[in-house]
């Protein structure tokens, strides 16, 4: 979703202007004469998009490059920055990881069924984390409900009454609510707030002062087990688990390819911002973003040989610089790799899924070409896969920037479907 941080007078009306001259996405097919063909259509497009924009094309089934144009420029990738946050965790955590929500104890059960203490419901980073209905009407329900933690409570451990307080730990991630380009300020455009023990995308609820999302969903858990019958002497807030204290219930998140199935193809930035911070609780010592964005660049460079400037997971930040050649060369080497084809499937689907749903219908393209989108304010990026119609896997990266998005997405539309009639 593209930030209003300045001025789009003049990138309206330069989208305006090149409207009159640009060729339809439904008549991108027409370039054909083969590899010349290719480059003079996508050339001619990138001339009509003005200079801010480069381009690379890379045939991955006969090992060599298309197409490139101002491709080693480093510009803004918006939403593209996802796929090295994604990269990453498949590369660290697996594509069969999860993130677990626990319940702990501190004091002891009775024969009788009673908790003589507190309950901590610690967070482990699970974006998904929630109520059973929100569950389902934002992930088609799949993800981890505290109904199921009640269940465990009440069903396996045979509590049914407890004298202590139910409490919220959130200390798996920093308390920051935002991410660099709020200045780590809650933001609208995370549609969420971002906490080690978010429930329902980090909802407050009620609740107020620091630790407001813990809090709440400690209560959340308070509430579930009030509905199972447990009678719960003390109340619902937040606080530190102390040490010693006994595992008693655990629900696990979806695999991270579902998790990365429910980001990419939306462009969730609570699910990028929050698995960031995952990545830096889990390999670099502490759940921040700044601690995160450097287990990106470090297992990037490492795994790669690339080197993007990675400010965060999601691409909010217009400080994040990378290039089309960079973000093209990631696809081509990861392609052959157990991380590339379940990268591959989570991406959007031109003309049938996520954020590519609406565009590149009754084309070429549609169902040929995955990628991932990129929109800022002034920023507008598409880079991923098509299928060739001769049958080779290319991959490509276009930035667009300086122009209306309507109209970058035209430029680029075209261009995708140029690429996948080769």
């Amino acid at each position: 979703m593209p930030r209003n941080r300045f001025a789009q007078t003049a990138i309206l009306l330069c989208g305006l202007l090149l409207a009159a001259v640009i060729v339809s996405p439904a008549s991108a097919s027409a370039a054909g004469g083969g590899l010349a063909g290719l480059q003079a259509d996508l050339g001619q497009q990138l001339a009509l998009a003005g200079p801010a924009d480069g381009a690379y094309v890379y045939d991955i089934t006969a090992r060599q490059p298309l197409f490139s144009e101002r491709a080693s420029t480093m510009r803004p990738p918006a939403s593209v920055e996802k796929l090295y946050t994604a990269t990453t965790a498949l590369a660290r955590m697996g594509p069969s990881a999860h993130l677990s929500t626990t319940v702990y104890g501190v004091g002891r059960l009775t024969p009788e069924g009673v908790w003589e203490g507190n309950l901590y419901l610690r967070g482990g980073g699970d974006p998904t984390f929630g109520s059973s209905s929100f569950i389902r009407s934002h992930y088609g329900g799949i993800g981890a409900s505290v109904t199921t933690l009640a269940a465990q409570l009440v069903r396996t451990d045979g509590i049914h009454r407890i004298t202590g307080s139910v409490l919220g730990d959130e200390s798996w991630l920093d308390s920051l609510r935002g991410e660099p380009s709020s200045g780590y300020a809650p933001d609208p455009f995370l549609e969420g707030t971002l906490s080690g023990l978010a429930f329902n995308r980090g909802s407050r609820g009620p609740e107020r002062g620091l630790h407001a999302p813990a809090a709440y969903a400690a209560h959340e858990l308070w509430a579930a087990l009030r509905s199972d019958g447990v009678s719960i002497a003390g109340h619902s807030g937040a606080a530190s688990m102390p040490p010693g204290a006994s595992q008693l219930a655990q629900v696990a998140s979806p695999t991270l390819t579902q998790l990365l199935g429910l980001m990419l193809p939306p462009s969730d930035n609570f699910f990028a911002e929050t698995l960031l911070k995952d990545l830096g609780a889990l390999y670099g010592g502490a759940g921040t973003t700044a601690a995160g964005a450097s287990v990106v660049r470090q297992t990037i460079a490492s795994l790669l040989d690339i080197h993007p400037y990675v400010v965060d997971g999601s691409g909010l930040s217009e400080s994040d610089r990378t290039s089309p050649y960079q973000v093209t060369d990631l696809l081509v080497e990861l392609a052959p790799t157990a991380i590339g084809p379940v990268l591959r499937s989570d991406l959007a689907i031109a003309g049938h899924t996520g954020t590519l749903t609406l565009r590149m219908r009754n084309t070429g393209a549609s169902g040929r070409c995955e990628a991932k989108t990129g929109t800022l304010t002034g920023v507008s990026n598409l880079a991923g896969y098509c299928t060739a119609a001769d049958g080779h896997t290319l991959a490509f990266a276009i930035f667009t920037d300086g122009i209306a998005t309507e109209m970058a997405h035209t430029f680029q539309d075209h261009m995708a479907i140029t690429i996948a009639d080769y």
